[in-house]
């Protein structure tokens, strides 16, 4: 882990983690811390970012499992919270996670790279098992791109900055370099024209898409997104949702948390419904919510849908 002087608040950095601070809660209750876009506001591909990206391109590689959960349990004290998950992602899917609040979806996402210790079970990124330490784990977690509901961005540094200091910290690479690839990617997601500016002097909306270019500039094999647009006002909604179907269309393999079921219809390729600390049902998107086969996700469904 690589210790950065800040002042202010200071936000969980672990090399591409943007992480909810403590004092926050996530969808379990624990204390842990939109449209498609039209070509012509596309951009660069962002799965295309040079020689060290193994992200392949879509359809190419799209059988080989890239996150595997084996049998994955988890308690917070006598709480039982993952009870047995099995969950397969195979590189350029996208998989979105629902499910009423307290379901365990949160505390799967944050497993997924160990930022919460698992009791049982395994998991493995790209075929390797997390290693529940050490470096050989910090190399792992830099494949995996993360972006939470609190965006944290490091308050006294300048957006392109911001974006610019996985790569140059973490990843050694040229400074010149990086400052390119960073204004790509903020010019991808919409907000070039902020690079200068300081996370305060920007919307909600634009530091979570600031959030998500940063993540991506560690050119990351998965990205994990954990209800990214919860703490948003909803006319900030859409532009971070546009980034992310972005993102899906062009191949990134992707694990979304989020209550927005516009999202889960069109952009995965499968629905994971969760609750009670297990996985109740998965399926597409279209069978999912048009045909649920489990009494729990048509319940769920009856009551989300009519609204």
């Amino acid at each position: 882990m690589i210790t950065l002087r800040h002042e202010g608040p200071r936000p969980t950095w672990g090399f591409v983690i943007v992480s909810v601070p403590r004092g926050n809660s996530g969808d379990d209750g624990h204390d842990v811390k939109s449209e498609r876009m039209t070509d012509s506001e596309s951009g660069p591909d962002l799965t295309k970012t040079g020689p060290e990206d193994s992200t392949p391109e879509p359809g190419t590689d799209g059988d080989r499992p890239l996150v595997v959960v084996e049998h994955v349990d988890k308690h917070f004290g006598e709480l039982h919270v993952l009870k047995d998950i099995n969950l397969t992602v195979n590189s350029g899917e996208v998989v979105v996670v629902i499910g009423p609040s307290g379901g365990g979806k949160s505390t799967l996402c944050r497993s997924i790279n160990r930022l919460e210790p698992i009791d049982g079970g395994k998991i493995l990124v790209d075929g390797k098992e997390l290693p529940k330490e050490g470096k050989e784990l910090a190399k792992l977690r830099a494949d995996v791109g993360m972006v939470f509901q609190s965006f944290n961005l490091f308050a006294h540094k300048t957006i392109l900055d911001n974006v610019m200091l996985g790569p140059v910290k973490v990843r050694k690479q040229d400074k010149q370099d990086s400052r390119k690839h960073a204004m790509e990617l903020l010019d991808r997601v919409g907000i070039a024209n902020q690079a200068n500016k300081y996370p305060a002097q920007l919307s909600g909306g634009q530091q979570q898409r600031a959030a998500i270019a940063r993540s991506l500039a560690m050119r990351p094999k998965v990205m994990l997104f954990d209800e990214p647009t919860s703490a948003l006002d909803p006319e900030m909604v859409n532009e971070v949702l546009d980034v992310m179907t972005g993102l899906a269309r062009e191949g990134m393999t992707m694990i979304v948390v989020t209550h927005e079921m516009g999202f889960a219809r069109r952009a995965a390729q499968k629905v994971v419904f969760m609750a009670d600390g297990q996985i109740v049902e998965e399926n597409t998107p279209d069978e999912f919510f048009t045909n649920a086969r489990t009494e729990r996700a048509k319940d769920f469904l009856s009551k989300i849908l009519t609204h």
